[in-house]
């Protein structure tokens, strides 16, 4: 493994924290990179760093007395009590995230049978008009927002097109990537990201199987061998769409009618990554004989 100067070694962290300290400097790598490209300063992400510390620290011991918690907060954060008084007084209250129609109208429209053809792929719709039809396909996810609505937000997003002479809808892509709308991928990036940590995160302090989250990696590949990979990957990533997005629906329409308690969600995803093996020496390596290997 590489060895890393840091001063965090000499303060008597034990073997398992100095494996954690590793373990975020690889998670914070990208995000620093991400903000000094974007320009953001370290003042400000070290406030929310802060705000997180606060946050997970009082997560942690719900059961405290008011007039005891500042001190168990900074005790087991190590800031201050004059800033975690601050910090608590100033912490906003959790923001839902708001629904996304355009992403569920586009992701019903590539995965449910009732607008595939024979062959798997998305139909041609009509705008308008009954089923199959944009407007059908968009009151099925929504009747408060009007199906024109979506179809523009759509549009804008660059992932249908629409044929004015024939009044018809296509699909433009086959994945919800929305170019041009930096805020919404970044919206993205944070609950992608988020929730695969949250799940990583979840399955270290516990026996490690709370949470599927898996990953195959191998190394001594050449770049026409990557580019076959993405187009395995992004075949996998079609099965897997159409066999989960219409059975997830069934769950939901099945807790509905039997008036279950619905206070619960889920993320899903896949994702592949391809880099220099010399930018990536601190990975866990494969065998030697070079052949995939699964974690």
């Amino acid at each position: 493994m590489k060895q890393h100067d840091d001063p965090a070694r000499a303060d008597g962290l034990d073997p398992k924290q100095v494996a954690l300290l590793d373990a975020l400097r690889r998670v914070l790598e990208p995000l620093a990179g991400l903000a000094v490209a974007k320009g953001l300063p370290y003042a400000a992400v070290d406030s929310i760093v802060k705000e997180a510390f606060v946050a997970a620290a009082h997560a942690a011991h719900p059961g405290l007395p008011e007039h005891r918690r500042v001190s168990r907060i900074s005790a087991s954060t190590g800031i201050n009590r004059r800033e975690v008084t601050r910090l608590t007084q100033e912490a906003a209250a959790p923001r839902a995230a708001p629904r996304s129609l355009a992403t569920e109208v586009f992701a019903r429209w590539r995965s449910s049978p009732d607008y595939r053809g024979k062959n798997g792929r998305p139909l041609v719709l009509r705008r308008q008009g009954p089923a199959p039809s944009f407007e059908t396909l968009a009151q099925s996810v929504t009747r408060d927002k009007h199906p024109r609505s979506l179809l523009e937000e759509l549009v804008r997003l660059q992932l249908v097109t629409v044929d004015s002479k024939s009044d018809k809808v296509s699909l433009a892509r086959e994945a919800f990537v929305p170019r041009g709308d930096e805020a919404r991928m970044l919206g993205f990036l944070g609950a992608n990201v988020g929730d695969h940590l949250n799940a990583a995160v979840a399955n270290v302090l516990s026996d490690g199987t709370r949470h599927f989250e898996q990953a195959i990696f191998a190394d001594e590949l050449s770049a026409p061998s990557l580019a076959a990979v993405h187009k395995l990957v992004s075949a996998q990533w079609q099965v897997l769409l159409k066999a989960t997005v219409p059975a997830l629906e069934q769950l939901i329409e099945a807790d509905s009618a039997t008036q279950r308690t619905r206070d619960q969600r889920v993320r899903i995803g896949l994702y592949s990554y391809a880099g220099s093996m010399a930018a990536a020496a601190t990975d866990p390596k494969p065998d030697p004989d070079s052949t995939p290997s699964e974690r």
